[in-house]
């Protein structure tokens, strides 16, 4: 058995050479890329916008943990912030995406993401729902800033109105609701206490 492994092993190796070989020899065109490299700042900033998504998603996995606990045991908040965990995932999954579009991935992929630390503490839903709020506005706010800073370089228009598009829109809409779901539960509990924030999650 071991020979056999032994025998694969060198024969993936043998193709990986022949493969590298082939493609150096084809020297591909690198104009398709189309990124003026004099803008690296954009690029940075993109790198950086990959991280804070991730962070995003990485403080909403810790809330729903809270809310899934069995003394707290609330699972409408529970799956609300595990859904929102999983978009701001996909939000950075989708810079990503795009980064390897532009030809942008070639170098340094392994730094482009970081795991932090996450502190989270949470009084009560309302709460959850106040620090959310803040989250997603400060996403938003490093958005414009990301675009303000890709419209001064050339050649990266397209950026700027899929950024515009696809994310704005989006973030837009998701702080309206987090502000209209954390004013309908403040006034529940205000008028019912912890019975406000337990007939909340009920319709979450």
């Amino acid at each position: 058995m071991m020979k056999i492994f032994v025998t694969f092993l060198l024969f993936t190796v043998a193709v990986n050479a022949q493969m590298t070989c082939r493609m150096q020899a084809l020297n591909v065109p690198t104009e398709w890329i189309g990124l003026n490299p004099k803008n690296g700042q954009c690029l940075d900033e993109m790198r950086k916008q990959i991280q804070m998504e991730i962070n995003a998603s990485n403080i909403y996995l810790a809330m729903a943990a809270h809310f899934s606990r069995d003394l707290i045991n609330r699972p409408g908040f529970a799956d609300f912030f595990f859904k929102s965990a999983r978009e701001e995932r996909g939000h950075g999954l989708k810079l990503i995406e795009y980064l390897s579009m532009r030809g942008q991935l070639t170098d340094n992929v392994t730094d482009l993401i970081q795991l932090l630390d996450v502190d989270v503490k949470i009084e009560n839903g309302a709460d959850a729902l106040r620090q959310a709020l803040e989250l997603e506005t400060k996403v938003t706010k490093s958005i414009r800033a990301l675009i303000r800073t890709c419209e001064k370089g050339t050649n990266w228009y397209h950026l700027v109105d899929w950024l515009t598009g696809e994310f704005l829109e989006e973030q837009l809409t998701g702080q309206r609701d987090l502000a209209g779901k954390l004013s309908t539960l403040t006034k529940m509990m205000n008028e019912h206490g912890a019975l406000g924030e337990f007939l909340f999650d009920k319709e979450l």
